[in-house]
């Protein structure tokens, strides 16, 4: 009789294995994560959209050299390998339309700008606070700006009047052309309408704020970063960027940014132009520092849609941290949450199931079956265990304590025409875990299933016996110190661990060191909260019986 039991279950424990086992794998492989965006999500958003590429194209075909530039630099800094041809039609538009070159483009609002200038001598883009360095340049803007019917452009206007200044020389002072000029191109940008409606409340706010109470204030730091911008950027590059920043802080950001980091200009304007989010993308760089500019740089040379992506959900990329399972980005960019649950859940039962098979394998015989004595693994106690496991190693963001960024906004006292702070020496760590750390927890983790499946198998050896139930239990207070070896095993791999991190044999990482302690304890409170004392408390309960019998 026994054996038709065992024929008929062997199919089930195998099958059990291989179903597992494949939902262990689409767990594994599933391009999803908590707090960072698989690069396989990026493919996946970018497939369809522009190309960084075609984007300076398409500002080229709007006459708009200048923003086509810059973009163009991104692209190659990206790998697009559309950008030697924009290249080219960019030289050809520059022979045909050298007039444009300076400026970056053209704008009716730029003919008071070109009296007393001629604009044309410069073969290439020019800052656009070049131009208003000639006095005369100044004036005959300021004589157009006076005739705006505009309140905002003449209540800008008005604060170079001020002289309660502590960043610049008041404009009206022998010294004061780098306010007076910034003061004009504010107000020349609010009169061609180049601000975003959300900048322009807080311009107006600040304007009349200083006005009516004779000190510059606030709006001193904003021509600051005006002046910042300006100083870098052409007419048409400056107005389109203008247009994409919702908040005054946002443009304070982009000039932090272009003074510490002027190597990522090309590709953070890029982004904030193709995501016409100047906000998220200065929030995203000042976040995660030289990081989130290769991120960025990353996302740009997989096409538009991925570079919104990334700036709309504002995570970390996960770069190298594992296999990426193209079949399933669609629907994990499109349904994240529900991906991400299906994830997890596809290993917990993966795991489960595997630890059942084994558990009917190993441990299920007819005799016990007919008895109800036989030991049993806690397959749902340990398969919840190693999904949390199996989330820590997955979510390589997960525990590591953001590291702080190289941009982060410093208070600095600025000095005009002071020479370009310099970057932070700080070193930013991999976001990813080491595979030395990952070895080492998955190390402790077999060493302490190996001692549970040893316990177990004790446990079972003195069931088989032919004794007493008074022996068994004398046998069962015998093997203590094997129940007690998860511990001790635990805390020889932390002791173990700590030492090779203190001799340089292995990173230093607590994690990996005191996970052989967690293991362990969890190994110990497995075996005798759910075997040893149940048994025991079964063989007490049998002698009892025959001491009454």
């Amino acid at each position: 009789m026994p054996a038709p039991v065992t024929v008929g279950r062997s199919p089930l424990w195998v099958g059990g294995v291989l179903l597992g086992a494949g939902l262990l794998v689409v767990a594994w492989l599933v391009p999803v994560n908590v707090k960072s965006l698989n690069p396989a999500l990026l493919r996946e958003a970018g497939r369809g959209t522009p190309s960084t590429s075609a984007f300076a194209r398409e500002l080229l075909d709007l006459d708009k050299p200048g923003p086509a530039a810059l973009v163009l630099a991104a692209a190659r800094q990206a790998g697009d390998p559309g950008a030697d041809a924009v290249a080219g039609q960019l030289r050809n538009f520059a022979t045909r339309h050298p007039e444009m070159m300076p400026w970056g483009g053209w704008d009716v609002a730029l003919e008071p700008l070109l009296a007393g200038r001629n604009a044309a001598t410069e073969p290439d883009s020019q800052p656009v606070l070049k131009f208003l360095v000639v006095a005369q340049s100044r004036q005959n803007l300021r004589t157009y700006l006076t005739a705006s019917r505009l309140p905002g452009v003449q209540t800008l206007l008005q604060t170079a009047d001020l002289v309660s200044t502590s960043r610049f020389i008041p404009a009206r002072r022998p010294g004061g052309q780098p306010l007076d000029a910034v003061i004009l191109l504010t107000a020349y940008l609010w009169q061609s309408e180049h601000l975003s409606a959300a900048l322009l409340r807080e311009v107006r706010i600040l304007a009349d704020n200083a006005v009516g109470t004779g000190q510059m204030g606030p709006l001193e730091d904003f021509y600051l970063d005006i002046l910042t911008l300006g100083k870098r950027l052409d007419w048409v590059q400056l107005s389109e960027l203008l247009r994409t920043a919702g908040s005054i802080g946002t443009v304070t950001q982009f000039a932090h940014l272009t003074r510490v980091a002027p190597e990522h200009l090309p590709v953070i304007y890029s982004a904030a132009l193709m995501t016409r989010s100047a906000d998220g993308v200065a929030h995203y760089l000042i976040a995660f520092g030289k990081p989130g500019a290769e991120n960025l740089r990353l996302a740009l040379a997989q096409g538009q849609g991925a570079i919104e992506q990334l700036v709309k959900r504002q995570t970390p990329v996960t770069v190298g941290a594992g296999p990426e399972f193209e079949l399933g980005a669609g629907f994990a960019l499109g349904h994240p949450e529900l991906a991400l649950s299906g994830k997890y859940a596809a290993f917990l039962l993966g795991v489960f199931l595997l630890l059942r098979s084994v558990d009917l394998r190993l441990f299920f015989s007819v005799e016990s079956a007919l008895r109800g004595a036989f030991p049993r693994m806690g397959s749902g106690v340990l398969a919840a265990i190693l999904t949390f496991i199996f989330f820590v190693f997955s979510e390589p963001f997960l525990l590591k304590a953001a590291a702080a960024s190289e941009y982060q906004m410093r208070l600095v006292i600025p000095v005009l025409a002071a020479a370009p702070a310099t970057l932070s020496k700080t070193s930013t760590p991999a976001a990813t875990m080491e595979i030395s750390t990952v070895l080492s927890i998955s190390l402790f983790a077999l060493l302490q299933i190996g001692m549970y499946l040893t316990c177990l198998f004790k446990i079972t050896e003195v069931e088989r016996q032919a004794l007493p139930a008074l022996t068994k239990l004398r046998l069962m207070e015998n093997e203590e110190n094997l129940f007690d070896g998860g511990l001790y095993l635990g805390i020889a791999g932390t002791a173990t661990a700590l030492v090779l991190q203190v001799l340089g044999v292995i990173d230093a990482n607590l994690l990996a060191a005191y996970s052989s302690n967690l293991f362990g304890i969890v190994c110990v409170a497995l075996v005798k909260i759910r075997h040893v004392r149940p048994y025991k408390r079964k063989l007490i309960l049998e002698s009892l019986q025959g001491t009454l019998a």
